[in-house]
């Protein structure tokens, strides 16, 4: 499996020195997803480069690197790990305790009055409490991210880095939750168990078809907001990119025909949520006959790879094969978006150069553009659960906000997020779920 390493690699700083060390990474058919110069000092400068690679596999570039004039590798960046060191996440006082009436008045005696009120008006839990500004994040580790079923335990980073962006992009509490269970039962019970601590809960990286039955069942069973980031949030993003790139090339996405490539939580997301925005005609492709057959209950016409890429004006593919889509199937002016990462289905240079109208990945059609502020406006809201309108206009948001050549605009502006936010709340006021 491929996977982002971080390499550290010294050149002597001369003409042609970095351009021959990337040829060969070239020759070795691997992607450069970032490049930067970390120092340079004595003639000599330190590049930190970001390769798709499988690091045992992908080795023997290591060596014909060393074996160039001027140029070694010195080993893999720590930067990651460093960033990891004691976690990322943790959880401070909005109080600060330098007194004893102070002390009193957060804990013994005086936190009794609050306790007391809320039990008599639990409403006031919002007002007193950070339960509304606060989010689980739920996994059972069994779809972390393009990794799979690696547990719960290895996926905490992931729930971790979930959290840090709730908390910078939104102002959010997330709290990481693992359940060592797979039993779809077990998961619904312990989280309807856990949830009054909670003003939202972000179903995360659970896989299909268990992530359907868990995320309906406590939909049902709670009165808050509850969210299955890798269905709604990628598909809040994917309809923001898809109306962009239809009022770029001055197509009317109610009017064209959709192909999702894959059928498993994210493309049930997509199709689910673009059908309910007002599309006419979605095909969809998948080897799992019971996907097939859910995507059928929802309107679709299940089809294969062949008779999608053969019909679809629009494909988007989230099956994490890598160069599933080959350039020969592209028609001129379909709209491709190859959401898996980190290998995409096809890569968008390569669609663009087989004739693609807009092409793009995973890497820019994010959810990180969606669930922040998904939840920061249903939790303003005080909303009991997302609608389909919340849904639409977090979408409409995000592609008002894109650059003039963009699908989507930079998630790391908190303009944005905050903008998401205003947009689900008006929403979720207009029209209680």
């Amino acid at each position: 499996m491929k996977i982002p390493e971080i390499i550290l690699i010294e050149s002597e700083h001369k003409p042609g020195n970095l351009a021959r060390i990337l040829a060969v990474i070239g020759e070795h058919d691997l992607t450069v997803d970032h490049l930067s110069m970390v120092h340079r000092e004595g003639g000599k400068t330190v590049w930190e480069v970001t390769l798709d690679m499988d690091a045992e596999a992908d080795r023997q570039v290591f060596k014909e690197i060393d074996d160039l004039s001027g140029a070694r590798v010195l080993g893999r960046s720590d930067r990651v790990f460093n960033r990891h060191a004691g976690g990322k996440i943790r959880t401070v006082s909005r109080v600060h305790i330098e007194s004893q009436q102070v002390l009193r008045d957060i804990y013994t005696p005086g936190v009794a009055r609050v306790c007391l009120a809320i039990q008599e008006n639990p409403e006031r839990a919002w007002d007193w409490t950070n339960m509304g500004n606060s989010v689980a994040i739920v996994t059972n580790g069994t779809a972390i991210l393009g990794l799979g079923n690696i547990g719960a335990l290895a996926g905490l980073p992931v729930m971790e880095g979930k959290a840090a962006l709730l908390a910078d992009f939104a102002d959010l509490t997330g709290v990481p939750i693992l359940l060592d269970s797979t039993d779809p039962q077990e998961v619904i019970r312990t989280v309807e168990s856990i949830a009054p601590s909670f003003g939202g809960i972000q179903l995360e990286d659970i896989a299909a078809p268990a992530c359907f039955e868990i995320e309906r069942a406590l939909i049902d069973r709670l009165d808050k907001p509850v969210l299955h980031d890798d269905q709604h949030g990628t598909a809040v993003v994917t309809l923001a990119a898809l109306l962009n790139a239809c009022d770029r090339v001055g197509r009317r996405l109610e009017e064209s025909t959709v192909g999702q490539v894959g059928l498993g939580a994210a493309g049930i997301g997509i199709v689910r949520l673009l059908t309910h925005s007002g599309l006419g005609h979605v095909m969809g492709a998948d080897l799992n006959p019971q996907a097939q057959q859910r995507l059928q209950q929802m309107g679709g016409e299940p089809a294969t790879l062949e008779e999608v890429m053969q019909n679809a004006d629009i494909v988007v593919a989230t099956t994490g094969v890598k160069g599933l889509i080959k350039p020969e199937m592209i028609r001129k002016g379909q709209i491709i978006l190859a959401l898996s990462n980190p290998d995409p289905e096809i890569e968008p240079s390569t669609a663009l150069e087989a004739g693609a109208a807009f092409a793009a990945d995973g890497k820019s059609i994010n959810n990180v553009l969606g669930f922040p502020g998904l939840f920061r406006g249903a939790l303003q809201a005080r909303a009991t659960g997302f609608t389909d309108a919340m849904l639409i206009a977090a979408a409409r948001s995000i592609a008002s906000q894109a650059g003039e050549y963009d699908l989507v605009p930079d998630a790391l502006d908190r303009n944005v997020h905050l903008n998401v936010a205003e947009a689900v709340e008006a929403a979720a006021r207009a029209v209680e779920p």
